[in-house]
């Protein structure tokens, strides 16, 4: 009888270690595509964290940033960037160009009620009822306009996700401004805009609250 009995406790915590690995190994294999990606993705420009806390957990998980120049565009330089996951996906570009804030912020004019914030001449905004984009704008002299002083030179950064988001309201919204604008830092950086300019370490926090 006590025979049987150790026999049945060692099938259950068989069972019982079974089961827990096959979990665990379910974890592994189908839902960590996103921490397999590097801890900056897209050539260092936005942190891994902000994609794995806005897209849903999947298998697989691929990352592109690329930074595209030219010298006969007012558009000089272009930085993009995406994180994919299964149908979701996180993405943004950086676009040089000339707006003035005041010109970017018209050209944001919305009957829905927008929220923004600024720090040391970078401005984020988004609209109230859009939590799944954003924009961050600071000012930028490119490098093929560097004899051209005209105060709307600028950089404008916009982010979305598309696809199911894990993230939603508020939170997704925080994301979407802070991925815009570690996209605008990176590409303020490898674009070699002219203007000497320290970047916060991160904007103030966005809230409709």
């Amino acid at each position: 009888m006590q025979i049987t009995t150790k026999k049945r406790l060692l099938t259950a915590g068989i069972t019982c270690v079974i089961a827990v690995c096959a979990a665990l190994g379910y974890v592994e294999i189908f839902t960590k595509g996103i921490d397999r990606l590097p801890e900056k993705p897209c050539s260092g420009a936005v942190d891994r964290d902000l994609a794995a806390r806005a897209l849903p957990s999947a298998r697989k998980a691929e990352e592109r940033g690329k930074l595209l120049t030219s010298s006969e565009s007012i558009r000089a330089f272009m930085f993009a960037c995406y994180v994919r996951t299964d149908d979701s996906i996180i993405s943004g570009e950086a676009d040089a160009g000339i707006l003035t804030p005041e010109a970017w912020r018209k050209s944001k004019s919305s009957e829905e009620p927008r929220i923004s914030v600024s720090a040391n001449g970078i401005h984020a905004l988004s609209l109230e009822d859009e939590p799944e984009t954003a924009w961050v704008y600071v000012p930028c002299t490119p490098p093929s306009h560097a004899g051209d002083r005209h105060a709307g030179h600028s950089l404008i950064a916009q982010a979305r996700t598309l696809g199911e988001t894990r993230a939603h309201g508020d939170e997704l919204r925080q994301i979407l401004v802070d991925f815009a604008y570690q996209l605008a830092r990176h590409a303020y950086e490898v674009g070699e805009c002219q203007e000497p300019r320290e970047f916060p370490e991160r904007l103030p926090r966005i809230s409709t609250k």
